[in-house]
């Protein structure tokens, strides 16, 4: 394997991509290219890009264009009433007697694969050992479970008799069956590229070398600095001590001067890494602290808040609501997108223009009925999607008793009375509620791989925290300050003992 160290802003995912473009354009096959990625996201950008480029199929012409897991599933042949649903957590739950059904949809999965995976303490630390393929017993001695050892064994026993028994499978039991048995159907490479190396379990370190024996070249991509999954089971330390020849890209589009000698300081902290030799872009930009977020003048640019943990976010949400800033939360809007085309489709009918039948349901949804807003059942609007109504059709025929002269705040009189301040607020900013957030909140670990102009970054630790190994909690802070391209601003924590010293 030959390892690409790319440290932040330096173009690591694009450096593959342009990889795997001149190898297209060399003539190698696609379908002999493999691009595989931790997330789904990752994969689908490297695969659409290429298709893009050379007019391909991307589905049909890039088929190893996709996650591990994602690859697993096919090369096993593998079909979707194999895995995990809710419904089988459910049933697993009532036939022991404890309730396993805290289900996500795993950010993992690709297009064809429809699992899910339980979020409860036990068997989220079932899956952790076998990532980590560590015996389970020790894994729960070295854990700080709230749970007693005969009750992790009993859940870990009965779910493993419930998947053989339904003949089912999770993600970890796609990998592990994918080197027992499916390296076998994988075709011979003459390109394997893996992204985001760092991040990697040791049974996903399992697929990796047994992928590399498929491939002519591979080529593995990360940054040890950035490896902040530890606590998921990634092992960073294999990607530092892996054999073969490596590349570092030194030079970073990102991070100006400023930002980057605090990115040193923080990374220097950090022990047993692979030294590297990274260059700040030639702006010096700006660190500056600030005893509170809303300090920060946020009227213009791309803003990245972040904190440690979830919570610290709370109160700011609030704040920024009843300064009329239009914001992000953890990938969500502040103001939802029907509250936004009921309104914005309001004010359209009032100027004449026609709106489509999706945005005349939103309106209606926050209309009264009854005779009301609306005449007495018809809100329920029955049309074609591509239907085009005016305010006069929709006097017409479609029920509508507002009158054309009244403004949204009126007309809408369902809406909240807390969305309709905060949209008050937001017009009198000058914010276009409807555009696209120029604020997003996260936490950090979410914001991995994002960027701004601005970075505000809450030096609080959270209890949890404050037990993590410190070069874990030095990677977190490393990833946090590396996401600025202009400006970062430190809010000075709560309490200094239950901080990140910077």
């Amino acid at each position: 394997m030959f390892r690409i160290f790319g440290p932040p802003g330096t173009g690591k995912t694009t450096t593959l991509l342009n990889m795997v473009d001149k190898a297209l354009a060399d003539g190698v096959p696609s379908h002999q290219i493999a691009f595989l990625a931790f997330t789904r996201k990752a994969a689908h950008e490297a695969r659409d890009r290429a298709a893009e480029r050379f007019n391909l199929v991307a589905k049909d012409d890039l088929p190893y264009f996709r996650t591990l897991h994602s690859l697993a599933y096919r090369m096993l042949g593998m079909r979707d009433d194999q895995t995990m649903k809710p419904e089988h957590f459910r049933e697993l739950s009532a036939t022991i007697g404890m309730d396993l059904t805290i289900i996500r949809q795993d950010t993992f999965a690709d297009d064809d694969i429809k699992t899910s995976v339980s979020d409860h303490p036990i068997l989220s630390m079932i899956t952790l050992a076998r990532l980590q393929k560590k015996d389970l017993r020790r894994a729960y001695d070295q854990s700080d479970l709230n749970y007693n050892w005969i009750e992790v064994d009993y859940v870990s026993r009965a779910y493993q008799k419930y998947k053989e028994t339904n003949h089912l499978l999770d993600y970890t039991d796609m990998l592990a069956l994918f080197i027992k048995e499916g390296l076998q159907y994988c075709p011979q490479f003459k390109l394997c590229f893996l992204d985001e190396a760092q991040d990697l379990s040791p049974l996903q370190w399992d697929v990796a070398h047994g992928l590399e024996k498929k491939a002519e070249k591979m080529f593995v991509a990360g940054d040890d600095d950035q490896a902040i999954y530890r606590w998921a089971g990634a092992d960073v330390d294999h990607f530092i001590n892996l054999p073969g020849g490596s590349e570092v890209l030194q030079q970073s589009y990102r991070v100006p001067s400023t930002i980057h000698a605090l990115a040193e300081k923080i990374v220097s902290r950090i022990s047993g890494r692979f030294p590297k030799t990274y260059l700040p872009k030639k702006e010096r930009g700006r660190v500056e602290r600030v005893f509170s977020v809303l300090d920060c003048d946020m009227s213009k640019g791309t803003w990245l808040v972040l904190s440690q943990a979830r919570y610290m976010l709370q109160p700011l949400e609030n704040e920024l609501r009843s300064m009329g800033y239009l914001f992000s939360r953890f990938g969500h809007r502040s103001i939802s997108e029907k509250i936004s085309m009921a309104v914005n489709g309001w004010e359209q009918l009032r100027k004449g223009e026609a709106i489509d039948v999706e945005t005349v349901r939103s309106i209606y949804r926050y209309m009264s009925g009854n005779g009301k807003k609306v005449a007495r059942g018809a809100k329920k609007i029955i049309a074609n999607e591509d239907d085009y109504f005016t305010f006069k059709d929709l006097k017409e025929s479609c029920g509508l008793l507002a009158p054309l002269d009244e403004p949204w705040f009126d007309a809408l009189d369902k809406l909240p009375s807390v969305d309709r301040a905060y949209i008050v607020a937001m017009l009198r900013r000058g914010e276009k509620f409807n555009a696209v957030p120029r604020i997003n909140l996260s936490t950090i670990h979410q914001a991995k791989g994002g960027e701004a102009d601005n970075v505000v970054l809450l030096l609080d630790l959270s209890p949890a925290a404050l037990l993590t190994a410190n070069d874990d909690i030095h990677r977190v802070f490393y990833v946090a300050v590396t996401r600025a391209k202009e400006n970062l601003f430190l809010v000075e924590p709560e309490d200094l003992m239950k901080a990140y010293m910077l």
